[in-house]
């Protein structure tokens, strides 16, 4: 699994199909609900694993996308109905959970 701790990948994507459609968790976000790593190794799972699960609820803390993947994630979320302004998730009305804004 490219190196990482294949319990921690399961944690990763399973925390990942949980977030809602039209919701979206950061990195680090992910990272504190599974309750190690950070956010650089929650985009490395996402970027080597992530492909099966719905990969674009998961932004960058300011509310953009992952660099390369704009334009097909925010496609997707508009279509969800998350609330964006402009190239950005707003991180405050869209974040899951609500507990961590």
């Amino acid at each position: 699994m490219s190196g990482l701790d294949e319990a921690y990948v399961e944690a990763v994507l399973n925390a990942v199909e949980q977030i809602p459609p039209g919701r979206v968790a950061s990195y680090g976000d992910l990272a504190e609900l599974v309750g190690s790593g950070g956010p650089r190794l929650v985009g490395r799972v996402m970027s080597t694993q992530g492909a099966g699960v719905p990969w674009w609820r998961v932004v960058r803390a300011d509310g953009r996308p992952a660099r390369g993947l704009e334009e097909t994630a925010l496609a997707h979320l508009r279509d969800e109905g998350a609330v964006l302004r402009g190239d950005r998730v707003d991180m405050r009305r869209s974040r899951w959970p609500a507990s961590l804004s």
